[in-house]
């Protein structure tokens, strides 16, 4: 089935405890773009600017089944930039600077090869950027968004128009509190669904994702990973997302079990994206990789025989 994803393409520098990485391929559309390939193609709608590395080009390349037919190059711009630092707890970090460059411009349109997307995910942007896009794919059968606090604030009518046209919303746990003043992720999620969505996504970080469906609740742990494995958290959110979305369009189903499943293989692709900085670590992979690690985890997170 066909998958198609919006969002960013930037340049990261990226400050760790243990390393730094200087303008590596980083943003939301790369990261998902990575991860969705383990499953079946994705076609990938975005911008960058002149300035834009062919090294960069060549990253998304060596993954067979990324299409890069929707990414548009501007020469007269300058692509999205962002540098940031993680502190100890890698859980925590502060952004060091942010250069929006063609994020500041009309947003890409979706070409008319791509029109008959089946499965749609839509990046973080801003949420009428979000609408327009998704307007453009009439034959979508599942539609999901992510979002973040800064849309939560400033633009909330706009999220609340989007939330009646898409079928799953994708945010962390605080964004949800944040969202709907609700602290339990469980109740804010219920919130969530009143306002439109089959489904929400709550991501927990190292305690896992939470699944709340019309049709019922579900859990998904965290990947295991030792400190000296976690190289790089940044794209773990969108390489969860990208494998969700992978897994979906390839089972074509987004039933509660579907999506339960999709997000264990979601996890299991997060868990190698953090043991380099950029995309390093998948492009080394191949499908059988992660299905080794599928039947880690499988392991890993049973509750055992009744």
């Amino acid at each position: 089935m066909s998958l198609i994803v919006t969002g960013t393409i930037g340049i990261d520098t990226v400050h760790t405890p243990t390393a730094s990485a200087e303008r590596v391929l980083g943003g939301s559309c790369s990261y998902f773009s990575a991860a969705a390939s383990f499953f079946g193609p994705v076609r990938m709608v975005a911008a960058v600017g002149g300035d834009w590395p062919d090294a960069h080009r060549d990253v998304l390349r060596s993954f067979a089944n990324i299409c890069t037919e929707g990414l548009e190059v501007r020469p007269a711009s300058r692509t999205f930039a962002w540098g940031g630092r993680y502190h100890e707890n890698m859980n925590h970090r502060e952004t060091l600077f942010t250069e929006l460059g063609v994020l500041e411009e009309p947003p890409p349109k979706v070409p008319a090869k791509y029109r008959d997307s089946r499965y749609v995910f839509l990046g973080n942007t801003h949420p009428a950027v979000q609408l327009d896009l998704l307007r453009q794919l009439p034959e979508r059968s599942l539609a999901v968004a992510d979002t973040m606090d800064l849309w939560i604030n400033v633009a909330r009518g706009e999220l609340l128009a989007l939330l009646r046209e898409i079928d799953g919303l994708v945010l962390n746990d605080a964004e949800a509190e944040l969202f709907t003043e609700t602290r339990n992720p469980v109740s804010a999620a219920r919130k969530i669904l009143a306002l439109g969505p089959r489904f929400v996504v709550v991501k927990k970080g190292e305690h896992g994702a939470i699944l709340v469906h019309r049709d019922g609740v579900a859990a998904v742990p965290a990947f295991p990973a030792e400190a000296h494995q976690v190289v790089d958290p940044t794209g773990a959110g969108d390489s969860f997302a990208g494998g969700m979305m992978g897994h979906l369009a390839s089972a074509g189903r987004s039933d509660l079990p579907a999506i339960q499943s999709a997000l264990a293989w979601g996890t299991v692709v997060a868990s190698f994206t953090i043991e380099s900085h950029g995309l390093e670590r998948l492009r080394g992979l191949g499908r059988s990789d992660v299905a080794a690690r599928m039947e880690e985890f499988r392991r890993i997170a049973s509750v055992g025989e009744r």
